[in-house]
């Protein structure tokens, strides 16, 4: 008798069938395309896809460190995300309509075209040493 029989009689015993785990798998298998990593390379293919900033604003993507260097060395991931996070720089990948339209703040005109390639300093903005005081105190 094989595992598949049921001791007393002749039938099969039917397979467990997880619906949840087949879905998974099914999605698995459509979903085989690699996800791309947006950096400085192939941001121009989906530039048109990207919002449009308003007024002043300018579309910055931050620099995204290599995740393999020269020599083949593959470099943790903690440590991109680290770097990732500790960047100041980024590629400027839009302009509002403003940017830059105060002849008397920039008389040399901009600090940076819209162009691929031209890096400018982005700040990060936290809070966590701010302390706030209460109205009633």
């Amino acid at each position: 008798m094989s595992k598949e029989q049921l001791s007393t009689s002749k039938k099969e015993v039917p397979k467990l069938r997880n619906a949840l785990e087949e879905k998974y798998k099914e999605q698995k298998v459509e979903s085989v395309e690699e996800v791309k990593r947006v950096d400085e390379t192939n941001v121009g293919s989906i530039k048109d896809e990207l919002p449009v900033p308003t007024g002043w604003r300018l579309l910055v993507l931050p620099f995204t460190p290599k995740e393999k260097t020269k020599g083949g060395i593959i470099i943790a991931q903690e440590s991109l995300d680290k770097a990732r996070i500790a960047t100041n720089c980024g590629y400027v990948v839009k302009m509002g309509p403003m940017a830059y339209g105060d002849k008397e703040k920039f008389p040399t005109g901009p600090w940076c075209k819209e162009r691929l390639g031209d890096l400018c300093k982005i700040c990060r903005i936290t809070f966590t040493n701010r302390r706030w005081r209460s109205p009633s105190s």
